[in-house]
């Protein structure tokens, strides 16, 4: 293996996906805002709101087509970067792509379209009925996209065929309603609709501290506030049944996350702050709240959670394991490819100098099959010991633990992560809470502090999404498909430096999308919706 060549890989694609995210969660929250304004304009018939909608809509016009531009490359890498993961789970992964291409994408795009250039040319109701269909397009992007990353933290309604060396899809049913996918989807657009209402809020104080542009400023922060608070607590109660079923299907996630080196007594306890060592695996300046962990990852008093040690013990096993399954494998593609060439009046040799005859020949193989159709789990584990010889079927017990040792990710990057994220929730749930007391209830609009801490709280969504999908996706390693495929086995023969050349392009490439983004969203925000609904 190039390992260097593995890296970048992993990193060009990492890169590509963070700068895409800063486009969606804005572009899921925004359109549910829009549906929101336009719909309280149809009820009153108050053209403030009619404004309202026009304004916010630009932003969101200009984010969606940075989104666009950013995300079709991500589509393609799979095939240039990506091409034997492509080849060996394409009929499975390849299903929610498609479905999301040819009805949530089109069915958003079309609607943005008739959003913006459609406000003289039909009815109040019908553009209303074109902005929420825009907004459910948004939403259903997402959830395709979701269950398709689900499938790959958990894969479910697949079947490994020995013949073709690859995944085939066995229930599409098991793949949409996987319980990961529906956790992850409502847990990423609650986040979406946080950055959102964020964005709105954080905006309309900037109007309010500048005194300008009031009337709609007033009236987006009691939208803002309000949408926000309910999306601030539907991420925290949504990521707890996210965790719940990461606890059920991903113990060395939780136990990185963690820093658990041990199994603890159930119900195990929560870690607020510790500086985790992973050499000497001590945990320093510890500080705990008993139980939490147990109840959000089990659901239960009695129920224990495995550390990392005994993980890896249980990986060394699945190994050892998928070793047996892996032999099988093989034995029955060198049966298949002698049974081609064989002659039925003839005999041939095993591999121990005995005849054997055709019919032997494929009793072997079907014998073979039925073995893998009901124990092919483990040869992903098998696999990762490619890392250190390609005859893996020779492995030493030193490389066989090795491989184990190889489940457990980085879990510095992991601890740290989760931990901002989590802080970062609760911090919206106070800020939405504190807003929409002083904005709903007390109709107060020149708090100046809060105001200022409404406007410089703008990014900080956006990094509480970054770091979730660093938990979800480098808490997955050494996997490109949880226990299946390691993400090794999974890149194109592609050299490291058409690679790295491609990374470099992309980045500029993106770099000046995000510029000309932010630009263009400034530049509309300082205008402001009272000059720019003017001049339109």
């Amino acid at each position: 293996m190039d390992l260097s060549t593995i890296e970048i890989s992993r990193l060009q694609f990492a890169i590509t996906a963070i700068y895409h995210f800063l486009f969606v969660p804005l572009t899921l929250g925004l359109s549910i805002i829009l549906g929101i304004m336009e719909s309280v304009y149809v009820m009153t018939q108050k053209q403030i709101w009619r404004d309202m909608t026009r304004f916010w809509g630009k932003l969101f016009a200009i984010n969606f087509a940075m989104g666009v531009a950013t995300g079709i490359t991500m589509e393609f890498q799979f095939g240039t970067n990506w091409a034997y993961y492509s080849h060996y789970v394409g009929d499975i992964f390849g299903v929610p792509l498609a479905i999301e291409g040819l009805m949530a994408f089109f069915l958003e795009s079309t609607f943005v379209g008739l959003f913006l250039f459609g406000w003289d040319k039909m009815s109040s109701v019908k553009h209303l009925m074109v902005t929420w269909l825009m907004a459910i397009g948004s939403n259903l992007s997402a959830l395709w996209i979701l269950i398709a990353n689900g499938w790959m933290q958990n894969p479910v309604g697949a079947k490994f065929n020995a013949e073709t060396m690859r995944m085939e899809l066995d229930s599409v049913i098991s793949v949409f309603f996987n319980p990961v996918a529906q956790a992850k989807f409502v847990h990423t657009i609650s986040a979406g609709y946080v950055t959102g209402a964020m964005f709105v809020l954080s905006v309309s104080c900037y109007y309010l501290l500048k005194k300008t542009n009031l009337k709609i400023a007033r009236r987006s922060v009691v939208v803002a506030s309000s949408f926000g608070l309910l999306s601030a607590l539907c991420v925290v109660v949504l990521g707890d049944e996210s965790g719940y079923t990461t606890g059920m299907n991903q113990k060395m996630k939780i136990a990185a996350i963690e820093a658990m080196w041990h199994t603890e007594e159930a119900p195990a306890g929560f870690t607020i702050f510790a500086i985790p060592n992973q050499e000497t695996q001590i945990n320093h300046y510890e500080i705990k709240i008993p139980y939490a962990l147990g109840l959000i990852a089990t659901r239960s008093l009695d129920q224990k959670m495995p550390g990392i040690n005994e993980l890896v013990l249980q990986a060394q096993g699945r190994i050892t394991n998928g070793l047996e399954q892996y032999k099988t494998l093989k034995s029955l593609r060198q049966n298949l490819t002698k049974v081609n060439d064989f002659n039925q009046e003839s005999v041939t040799l095993n591999e121990n100098n005995q005849e054997i005859t055709l019919d032997d020949l494929q009793n072997k193989i079907r014998a073979d099959k039925e073995y893998l159709r009901e124990n092919f789990q483990d040869i992903g584990y098998a696999l990762l010991l490619k890392k250190y010889r390609p005859d893996i079927e020779n492995a030493s017990s030193d490389e066989i633990i090795k491989a184990s040792k190889d489940t457990t990710p980085k879990v510095a990057p992991l601890f740290y992560s989760f931990r901002i994220m989590v802080s970062l929730g609760f911090y919206f749930i106070t800020i939405f809470l504190v807003s929409a007391y002083y904005f709903n209830i007390k109709r107060n609009f020149s708090n100046e502090f809060l105001l200022r801490l409404c406007f410089y709280s703008l990014p900080l969504p956006w990094i509480a999404c970054e770091l979730g999908w660093i938990v979800a996706e480098y808490g997955r390693q050494p996997w490109v498909i949880e226990g299946i495929l390691p993400t090794a086995l999974g890149i194109s023969s592609v050299s490291f430096g058409n690679v790295l050349a491609s990374l470099i392009g992309f980045i500029a490439l993106y770099t000046m999308l995000l510029i000309v983004d932010l630009y263009l969203m400034i530049k509309y925000v300082k205008i402001g919706p009272d000059k720019l609904l003017k001049n339109n």
